[in-house]
């Protein structure tokens, strides 16, 4: 079985391992949820599995991912509002 992998599945390898990577990371208590590089770590990894859908489209994981990253954007922001807030 021959694997021919478009640029977009390279994409998408690399957005599954950095969410694995932060949901490790998480677990063994090297990173907080609430830390930026947690967050940034799921933004770009949702994003990467959501570029990875331009070589075969499914909805579900469509859906799973954009709110994944929409959630990942809303807690980069409210970090950095309250870092500010704390300055």
């Amino acid at each position: 079985m021959a694997m021919n992998l478009m640029w977009y599945d390279w994409v998408g390898i690399a957005g599954t391992l950095a969410v694995l990577v932060a949901f490790f990371l998480l677990q063994a208590g090297k990173l907080s949820g609430t830390g930026i590089v947690y967050q940034l770590l799921n933004l770009f990894g949702s994003g990467g599995v959501l570029v990875s859908l331009l070589g075969k489209f499914n909805v579900s994981v469509f859906v799973l991912e954009a709110v994944w990253m929409a959630i990942s954007a809303y807690g980069i922001v409210r970090t950095l509002r309250m870092k500010l807030l704390r300055e």
